[in-house]
């Protein structure tokens, strides 16, 4: 399993400059190119109304983590308000959205998978997590109680991810924490 901490992800800006993006883990396709990922799990500042980025082929789910939330707006009528914390929201990437944001900057939790080839399903636990063998996963603290000094509980805003094939033990999550789990799943 691999830890991160939100705040020291190295960040990068959105391709269309509407936020910025921390890359928590991907997954590719053997000598693929980057671009052609099987999933990739971030962290995304929505800082500005504008085109969502479209994706082609993939699937998405966000999770609001901070902020107002955004609205989006798109083809064939989707119209979501992203507005409660720890809620995913599953979308096509093919989808043309539009976001306007419902305050000031809004966090939230980017998961894409390659249709097709990977699925995801996010949900709020309040337990440790078990991963299935050959599933790929993430796990973000939405909150956590005060710890007991030792440095080994996960805080909010700091998680674990795992590759698929990794075989380990149950993420670690203490009692009274909230997270969030992306179960990755090959097809």
């Amino acid at each position: 399993m691999n830890p991160f901490d939100v705040e020291t992800l190295p960040v990068g800006p959105w391709r269309n400059g509407g936020g910025d993006t921390r890359e928590i883990g991907s997954q590719s396709p053997t000598h693929a190119a980057d671009a052609d990922f099987d999933w990739r799990a971030s962290i995304a500042t929505i800082a500005a109304d504008g085109p969502f980025s479209a994706f082609p082929g993939v699937d998405r789910t966000i999770t609001l983590l901070a902020g107002d939330g955004v609205r989006l707006v798109g083809d064939e009528g989707l119209d979501h308000r992203l507005e409660r914390p720890g809620e995913p929201f599953a979308f096509s990437g093919d989808a043309n959205l539009r976001a306007t944001l419902l305050g000031g900057d809004t966090r939230v939790l980017n998961i894409m998978t390659r249709r097709g080839r990977w699925a995801a399903r996010v949900r709020r636990v309040e337990a440790p997590v078990l991963p299935p063998a050959g599933h790929a996963g993430v796990l973000y603290v939405l909150s956590a109680p005060a710890g007991d000094g030792s440095g080994s509980a996960l805080r909010a805003g700091q998680g674990v991810w795992w590759a698929s094939g990794a075989v380990g033990p149950a993420a670690p999550l203490v009692t009274g924490a909230v997270a969030l789990w992306a179960d990755l799943r090959p097809l």
